[in-house]
């Protein structure tokens, strides 16, 4: 192996190993300090000593990740008390070079010691290769880069006709991090890459590569417009950068019936090009669209992806909560009656035919909304540990509901837009079906006329509350209505449940 990619091997390992070292992981804490914070072993086996100086007890442990539980190393003391300690780490042969971390804790800091055993020797592979490959071993890897999160660190995706790989850190061509625009790697560029496999939280990724190669792309999408398209369909434009042989354009199969081209218009190295997308009557949907050229013995692509809002479908709870995991639309009404944190909106929503969970609600801090409210969201269906649940809920619309004495409510007009909630006990009930009864405070009474199952009940789902929840004279109702009246007689109308509790 070349001397210059023997230094590019190890200082990607000395990156990796201080990548994640904050302020109290350094060598010269005031708690605990030890004389290296590199341990070496050599390849055939062996073990170094390094001595721990605390001011206090400590103990040590090994790093372990979902692929290598560090068994190969061994520490001859896992714990001790002040002062000054000496202790060995150790490993047997191995066939290949391997790193790992031990962890010294004492006085609530943290010291990292980085264990290197042999120099990684460096796999040529595809990215099927590695993703499947144990943790610590490092790889030569080529691919397009198709994807780019974030370009201080320089995290990114590589792919290549095996799979997709994740890229966390990539250092510059010193060896640096955090300098990853210097680079110039751009989406559409083919690259060569060396550095070791790594995980997080069992997602196979590597972790501050460095970049061997880069062969700049012939092909690139400068920019999109109309990215995110309505429901009713529209044009979507691509405007393309080709210094190859033409362009050629590719939509995916699952997006034909749905999306066409409708024009390419080129000038010089400039392309543009139109998509028509018919309306969307089904679930939100989204492809990716790929341009080719060629410079005559070497193709080259570029990728760019739009995405189109389906149908919104107006539905129960019950009908939400038998719907399919899945991108489709749906608009739910109904009353709050719970809130499980109001500062991101997670609540629990009941109409007639149920009640579901609502995992946030966009902006719902700012809306003021309470127990009690009726409101309208648009969400999908999702699921979490197997209970539903609304997903990416954004508010349509609201009406308050107020709470109120029921010589609140009688002094109020009659108005069949405004909703009061009132708490009485039920003294009597004039029909069982419609949940028509009369409600006293102990100051006041009224005539609810209709007790309905909740929020949108009409025929004959609006019938039996009362018998199927057992509710009777005697029990204490809470009830949400308007304020109306009937021939002189002053009642709460339209009641929807809210909650009741029965008498002892």
């Amino acid at each position: 192996m070349k001397l210059k990619y023997l230094f590019q091997i190890f200082i990607a390992m000395l990156a990796l190993m201080t990548s994640c070292v904050d302020e109290e992981t350094m060598t010269l804490l005031d708690e605990v300090q030890v004389s290296s914070s590199y341990v070496t072993l050599p390849l055939d086996g062996g073990s170094t000593s390094i001595t721990v100086t605390a001011k206090d007890s400590w103990t040590i442990e090994k790093v372990t990740t979902d692929k290598d539980d560090v068994e190969w190393l061994s520490i001859s003391s896992t714990s001790g008390s002040a002062g000054e300690t000496e202790i060995t780490f150790s490993a047997p042969a191995a066939l290949d070079g391997r790193t790992a971390e031990a962890l010294i804790h004492s006085g609530g800091k943290t010291q990292r010691i980085n264990v290197m055993q042999g120099i990684a020797q460096i796999s040529e592979a595809p990215v099927s290769e590695v993703l499947a490959a144990p943790d610590g071993k490092f790889f030569r890897v080529s691919g397009v880069c198709t994807n780019i999160t974030n370009t201080l660190y320089g995290n990114w995706y590589l792919t290549d006709e095996t799979g997709e790989l994740y890229i966390y850190g990539t250092l510059d061509a010193k060896g640096g991090t955090k300098n990853f625009e210097s680079l110039g790697l751009e989406v559409g560029d083919e690259v060569t890459i060396e550095g070791p496999k790594s995980s997080y939280k069992g997602d196979p990724q590597m972790v501050n590569v460095s970049v061997i190669t880069i062969n700049k792309s012939l092909v690139k999408v400068d920019s999109v417009q109309n990215a995110e398209l309505p429901v009713e369909g529209g044009e979507f434009t691509a405007y393309i950068t080709c210094k190859g042989q033409g362009v050629s354009v590719e939509i995916p199969d699952d997006a034909k019936s749905w999306l066409s081209i409708s024009s390419i218009q080129s000038a010089g190295t400039n392309t543009v090009v139109k998509f028509k997308a018919e309306a969307n009557s089904g679930e939100d949907r989204e492809t990716t669209l790929t341009f080719r050229t060629t410079d005559g013995s070497k193709n080259y692509s570029a990728q760019t992806t739009l995405s189109q809002a389906g149908a919104i479908l107006d539905v129960t709870i019950a009908e939400f909560l038998a719907a399919s995991v899945g991108d489709r639309q749906y608009r739910l009404s109904g009353v709050i009656t719970t809130i499980q944190d109001a500062s991101s909106g997670k609540l629990y929503l009941s109409d007639f035919s149920g009640e579901t969970y609502v995992y946030k609600i966009q902006d719902f801090a700012q809306k003021g909304l309470k127990e009690g409210d009726i409101i309208t969201i648009v969400g999908k269906r999702a699921e979490y540990n197997g209970s539903p649940q609304v997903s990416g809920a954004v508010l349509e619309s609201s009406i308050p509901v107020t709470p109120v004495t029921i010589a609140e409510l009688l002094a109020k007009p009659d108005d069949a837009s405004t909703y009061f909630m009132i708490t009485g006990e039920i003294t009597s009930i004039t029909n069982e079906t419609y949940g028509n009864l009369y409600l006293n405070d102990g100051e006041s009474e009224i005539l609810v006329y209709g007790c309905y199952p909740g929020y949108g009940a009409t025929g004959d789902d609006r019938k039996y509350l009362l018998a199927d929840k057992g509710i009777k004279v005697g029990d204490t109702l809470t009830v949400i209505g308007t304020r109306g009246s009937y021939k002189g007689t002053d009642e709460l109308m339209n009641g929807i449940y809210f909650s009741h509790v029965s008498a002892q």
